[in-house]
């Protein structure tokens, strides 16, 4: 059994901090280029599962020909049953899109009350986000019914948040979800992936910040036997320094202020030079 597990794309983030080198807009197209890769691959392989594990989209900021152009990618993979777990950038609230617009049939989207999905040889667990805070966590009313099948546990969450003292955004403990058995959790909010185990963040699908380096992408799940899986990158940020041109006036005084500091040092240079001929 295969899926692709992904999360964090933040469609329509304003980059406001990339507004003022006109960069902004470049952002959000690569954001839309590597979505399109991740349908590209899901086409090219034959992939039955896509699991969006919160912050599809920023809901404050977001256009509907941004919603249109995700639904449109989601038509394009029919076969491909699309499982979205709102997260706290795009919680499903009354006024949401994941309310107000008509996604295709092959997609499923998540409320607050767990939900249990039953797949031929497959269940899939999931919640998510319908404010943009959720102190209370759903961990205690969780329960694996069939260990027979593979048991997957989709949502939004700050693992192991309560420990730092972060209680806003779906906190869970580590702690409280191993025992529960479930042969993956499929998590977004982190946005370095994080792939030790079967709890999993698959990190980001592109850089959304000079602080995020390293690669980004998707996480592909293949077997339930050997629980491998592959992170496939779809975007390195490698930090590079940024020098700015100084404007002109500004070349022209550091000139000027370089040649007379020059001039001071050949001065202070001939005047030693004529003290020690003199003490000859």
């Amino acid at each position: 059994m295969k899926f692709i597990h992904i999360a964090d794309i933040h469609f329509d983030k304003p980059f406001t901090r990339l507004e003022t080198r006109g960069l902004s807009e470049t952002r959000r197209l690569e954001q839309r280029s590597a979505f399109k890769k991740v349908i590209e691959y899901i086409k090219q392989n034959q992939i039955p599962y896509l699991f969006i594990c919160g912050d599809l989209f920023e809901a404050e900021y977001v256009k509907q020909s941004t919603i249109e152009y995700i639904n449109k990618k989601f038509e394009e993979i029919p076969n491909t049953k699309i499982y979205i777990t709102p997260g706290n950038h795009d919680p499903n609230t009354k006024n949401s899109y994941y309310n107000t617009y008509k996604f295709a049939k092959n997609v499923k989207i998540f409320t607050s009350e767990i939900e249990k999905i039953e797949e031929p040889n497959l269940n899939i667990y999931g919640y998510g986000f319908e404010e943009y805070y959720m102190k209370n966590t759903s961990t205690e009313k969780l329960k694996i019914e069939d260990r027979t099948k593979i048991n997957i546990l989709l949502t939004h969450a700050d693992l192991d948040g309560a420990e730092r003292g972060e209680i806003k955004y779906n906190p869970i403990s580590k702690s409280e979800l191993k025992p529960l058995g479930f042969d993956y959790v499929a998590l977004g909010h982190v946005h370095k992936k994080q792939i030790e185990d079967e709890i999993t963040y698959s990190g980001s699908l592109i850089s959304l910040g000079f602080d995020e380096l390293g690669e980004h992408g998707m996480l592909l799940r293949r077997n339930r036997r050997t629980k491998q899986k592959t992170h496939i990158t779809i975007h390195k940020n490698r930090r590079k320094r940024i020098y700015r041109k100084k404007p002109r006036h500004h070349r022209i005084n550091n000139k000027r202020r370089n040649n007379r500091k020059n001039k001071r040092t050949r001065n202070s240079r001939k005047h030693i030079h004529k003290n020690k001929l003199n003490r000859k």
